[in-house]
């Protein structure tokens, strides 16, 4: 079985096994010699690619335990400086991006040579993977407006209901409807005149003298 080799994501192959691959590559470049292979010849080049299988799932844990290795040296800076900048060396050889607590250790040890090489090639490798997400979410961006379907024209409402009215425009063609006749107005009432403002003589009319009395009453009294 192929074991990895290094922290760069390399594998070692044994003798049988470099056998097996090699009549594999063969097979790939002339298919049609695969008349010619045995039962036995098949097994091995499905077993070969099992285990070239586990061999890749095994270095994927390997660089995930550089990775949570390189967190613990870096949580302990400034101190772990030295095995912080080799195990940096290490983890970026098997394609880690460094994550923005690199860069800001990075730039607190810069004071050295070595730290500040690190850095200049920790940047270029940010700003590149930050290039490529760009690009590829306006890929997907364009990728979208070429397959959503083209946008429907927006109609109002009351225009909507007013087509779907039996006899309306759409039966009668372009010829528009007649114009309902506004209702008849009320006459119009005259203004009420004012009430005239009375008089003092009307509110408070003169006292009247008393009639004199008729002459057959003066007789009587005399």
């Amino acid at each position: 079985m192929p074991t990895p080799y290094g922290s760069r994501g390399g594998m070692a192959f044994g003798a049988p096994e470099l056998r097996v691959l090699r009549r594999a590559l063969a097979l790939a470049l002339h298919p049609s010699t695969a008349h010619a292979l045995d039962d036995q010849a098949v097994q091995d080049c499905v077993r070969l690619a099992d285990d070239i299988d586990e061999t890749v799932r095994e270095g994927a844990r390997l660089r995930a335990f550089l990775v949570a290795d390189l967190a613990r040296y870096r949580a302990a800076l400034p101190g772990t400086a030295a095995g912080y900048l080799e195990l940096l060396e290490d983890v970026l050889a098997t394609g880690y991006r460094p994550a923005p607590d690199d860069l800001a250790a990075l730039r607190a040890l810069r004071g050295t040579p070595r730290a500040a090489a690190l850095l200049a090639r920790c940047e270029g490798l940010a700003e590149r993977a930050l290039r490529a997400r760009l690009a590829a979410a306006g890929e997907a961006r364009a990728a979208d407006s070429r397959t959503a379907p083209p946008p429907r024209p927006l109609v109002p409402q009351s225009r909507t209901r007013l087509l779907a009215l039996p006899g309306g425009r759409a039966a009668d063609g372009d010829k528009p409807a007649p114009r309902p006749n506004p209702p008849a107005e009320p006459p119009a009432t005259p203004p009420a005149r004012p009430r005239p403002v009375p008089t003092p003589a009307e509110v408070f009319p003169p006292k009247r003298p008393a009639p004199p009395p008729a002459p057959s009453q003066r007789l009587a009294a005399g």
